[in-house]
């Protein structure tokens, strides 16, 4: 299929590409809390799977320089990201009111080395899309990102800082169009907010609907004004299949594709969708999930893989782990290696696991209808919008390099000072060490299910147009939700700076 866009040159999928890889060995020490499903730690879990498959050899292990205020501020607000980098577990009792104005507490708690998080997790995304800009690499992977929920002005779903949509904006410096995939289990809608009524970017998200976190996400919900057609919802039931669901992702993500033309596409990679997940009810296998990836792959247009959700933490390292050797264009073995986390991994100490018998609630006759519906509204797209010339922004500067960061002029060294599990001295206060057993508490678990699956409010238009407006701008209560009565007026002021 001829993609278009600044695809890369045509070859077979089973050709290697040029992988980048985003790594910082502190990020599996941040810890949300005590029942919190939401553990770092599975990044660093997935690096050591990587590692012991010897798969970092094949890539370009990069530390990613942490992302800086004016980077954040970008998209989100100033306030909402000097409230970030100020707040402590020690002071967030005489910050009560702005605690709830930004939604920071129960989902999203404060804890120590928040913002360092944020700074680190969005860093990579950035770089990765930098990295693409430059043809630097052909795929981008950050297993730490893809945290889709987070608002301009609010921290919502675990997520605090949107790196995606920052990720995008930096992509759009050098492509027309950008095509954003999410197949979490939850309605990637910070994203989709972000980029509603624009034609530059399309949203295409695969996920639970109904009575399920963040509520939104309907297939009727197409995109305004410019953006009108430009977000694509695909809203599944419980119980979906490999089968069921690529009987909805490949013949819509084609047609995206064939009509879009994307210069770059972002695969947000939750792992919440797998079978068994924690807070997740789908019954995708991790072979199934990985398709996904090696379908994106098969365009051979600059890819940037995300991470996201994702709670049975031995389950999520098993599927990003997949899918870094799918994106490299290698198949690794089913038995995993011995390494440090081997014991999570038991009684089979497999790489793939069966999914369950669990019933799919969606029949044939239903994602027909979605189906039907998505390709149509694919039908009334105007084919490859195209962009005014107008300056480029300058490239984001990531900064000089560290003595602790790679060169990244060469894949990973197993004698380099990058270690799998770094046990070193961290700096005083600032990062909590997270012990985290291998065995999962169950009513735990069903606790902190039942504190997620709740309703979340969005505000589409202001998003967008302040998403696209590099300019950083004071956010104060009144803008954070946008009366209906104002869209159309913001749709008509909105023009791209990117």
């Amino acid at each position: 299929m001829d993609t278009g866009g600044n695809s890369l040159p045509s070859a077979p999928d089973g050709v290697k590409r040029k992988v980048c890889y985003f790594y910082d060995p502190e990020v599996g020490n941040y810890y949300y809390g005590q029942g919190h499903p939401m553990k770092p730690h599975r990044i660093r879990m997935t690096h050591a799977l990587l590692a012991h498959y010897g798969l970092l050899q094949h890539m370009q292990v990069h530390k990613p320089f942490p992302a800086r205020d004016r980077d954040l501020c970008r998209f989100h607000a100033d306030d909402y990201v000097a409230f970030l980098r100020s707040i402590t577990p020690e002071t967030q009792q005489d910050h009560l009111r702005q605690l709830k104005r930004f939604n920071v507490g129960e989902d999203c708690p404060v804890f120590d080395g928040l913002y360092s998080f944020c700074q680190t997790y969005a860093g990579g995304s950035v770089g990765g899309a930098v990295k693409l800009n430059h043809d630097q690499c052909d795929i981008a992977v950050n297993w730490a990102g893809g945290l889709h929920h987070a608002k301009k002005c609010e921290a919502s779903g675990f997520c605090y800082v949107n790196d995606i949509v920052l990720a995008i904006l930096e992509l759009l410096k050098q492509h027309e169009r950008v095509l954003y995939v999410d197949i979490d289990i939850h309605h990637g809608d910070g994203v989709e907010e972000a980029f509603y009524t624009t034609d530059r970017v399309m949203t295409v998200s695969f996920h639970k609907f109904g009575d399920y976190f963040p509520g939104t996400g309907d297939v009727r919900d197409i995109g305004y004004a410019k953006g009108k057609y430009y977000s694509l919802n695909v809203p599944l039931d419980d119980g979906i299949d490999d089968e069921s669901y690529h009987f909805l992702f490949k013949p819509i993500i084609g047609k995206v594709m064939e009509v879009f033309r994307p210069g770059a596409v972002v695969l947000q990679c939750g792992a919440d969708s797998l079978s068994g997940d924690r807070l997740g009810c789908f019954n995708l296998s991790i072979r199934g999930h990985a398709e996904c990836v090696k379908y994106m792959r098969s365009f051979n247009v600059p890819l940037l893989l995300l991470g996201g959700g994702g709670y049975t933490i031995r389950n999520v390292a098993r599927c990003w782990c997949y899918e870094t050797g799918v994106a490299l264009g290698i198949e690794v073995d089913d038995k995993m290696p011995q390494h440090e986390y081997y014991e999570y991994f038991g009684p089979d100490y497999t790489l793939h696991v069966a999914p369950s018998n669990m019933e799919n609630k969606n029949s044939h006759h239903l994602l027909e209808e979605i189906r039907s519906k998505l390709l149509e509204n694919l039908s009334k797209l105007q084919h490859a919008p195209s962009v005014q010339f107008q300056e480029r922004p300058p490239d984001t500067d990531l900064g000089e390099a560290d003595v602790d960061h790679d060169d990244g002029d060469e894949p990973w060294d197993p004698d380099s000072d990058m270690d799998i599990d770094v046990e070193r001295e961290l700096v005083s206060g600032k990062v909590k060490k997270e012990m985290t057993e291998p065995q999962l508490n169950d009513l735990e678990d069903q606790r902190r299910s039942g504190e997620h699956l709740r309703g979340s409010d969005t505000a589409v238009a202001e998003t967008c147009m302040k998403a696209l407006d590099i300019s950083s701008q004071k956010a104060d209560e009144d803008n954070v939700k946008v009366e209906q009565n104002t869209v159309n007026d913001l749709a008509k002021e909105m023009d791209l700076k990117c």
